[in-house]
């Protein structure tokens, strides 16, 4: 093992050093889920495992398994599915980790504390390490994009990374913030500028839900909650735009769902689980629209790729 930085433009895949475990609960049927995550050799991808079935189920990530989009990306395979991954799978994209089992015994992922921050920490606390294998990305070659309505998704030719995205809600809370942000991982750090945005709902909405069987597992201790005013948290927000910022993590969650790493600007109006789906949808379905792509000595990186993933891990 060694520690090193970028060695020219060689950008390597990654994976965890060592197991890591969580126990929480979640959010929508309110049942404690145990987690566990593993390394995986070169070009596994991340695959989730639903160990609870016999034998176990095994899902890859892709588009075409996204079964439920309602408040939550979730895949579905056989008849068992995995819910609420967007968040580790952005925590995932933030970090650059392409290679990692997922262990999980209930039909969701939990909750914790409803942003991707926890995720990042069991992460980081398990060590990542770069492998011996070029990193794989997506690159989007022609704009593509999905709408619906007043509501739109777009992706766009970029040598990088970023996001921008705008919500609108008649709520006084949400109004008094940006409801506005842009996000380019050139300039801006997963972890400090996203990965704490929480999720968020409207106290009528969550007694409605759980009066019929959902968010169960719904609290102050993993979302924003606002009544017909204001926040209901007492220690109020994490950043002065945490509203759109935690749209801007379920998107980078949702579009690693594709399972490499973007080269594109991603534009969204209104948008969430559902129009990120298609727009990965109409994206792939567009054999001219993308390629799959790697950096080393002979092809060089883009400045921002490389600015995004000069964090120094060891190599095995």
């Amino acid at each position: 093992m060694s520690l090193r930085k970028e060695i020219g433009t060689v950008i390597r895949q990654r994976t965890l050093k060592s197991i890591v475990t969580a126990t929480g609960v979640g959010l929508h049927g309110g049942r404690k889920v145990n987690l566990v995550l593993r390394p995986a050799a070169v070009n596994t991808g991340i695959v989730f495992h639903r160990v609870d079935a016999h034998p176990p189920i095994d899902m890859r990530v892709d588009p075409y398994s996204v079964c439920d989009t309602r408040m939550c990306s979730g895949l579905e395979k056989d008849g068992f599915k995995v819910g609420t991954v967007e968040h580790l799978m952005s925590a995932l994209a933030g970090l650059g980790i392409d290679n990692l089992h997922i262990d999980v015994d209930a039909p969701e992922i939990p909750i914790l504390d409803g942003s991707a921050g926890p995720f990042v920490f069991l992460l980081q606390s398990a060590g990542i390490i770069e492998q011996l294998a070029p990193k794989k990305f997506l690159r989007v070659n022609k704009t593509v994009e999905y709408r619906e309505d007043d509501k739109f998704v777009q992706l766009s030719p970029y040598d990088g990374f970023r996001l921008k995205f705008s919500i609108v809600f008649d709520h006084p809370a949400i109004d008094s913030t940006s409801t506005e942000v842009e996000v380019d991982f050139a300039r801006h750090s997963y972890v400090r500028d996203v990965s704490r945005a929480r999720t968020f709902g409207f106290m009528q909405d969550v007694e409605f839900m759980q009066a019929n069987g959902l968010a169960l597992g719904g609290s102050l201790e993993n979302a924003i909650v606002m009544d017909e005013y204001r926040v209901l948290n007492s220690e109020g927000l994490r950043y002065a735009d945490e509203f759109v910022k935690h749209k801007v993590l379920d998107a980078i969650g949702d579009l690693y769902i594709c399972g490499y790493p973007l080269l594109a600007a991603y534009t969204a109006h209104k948008a969430g689980h559902a129009l990120n789906n298609r727009l990965l949808r109409v994206l792939l379905e567009d054999a001219s629209a993308w390629e799959v792509v790697s950096f080393d000595d002979t092809v060089p990186a883009p400045a921002a790729v490389v600015h995004q993933l000069t964090v120094p891990v060891p190599v095995f």
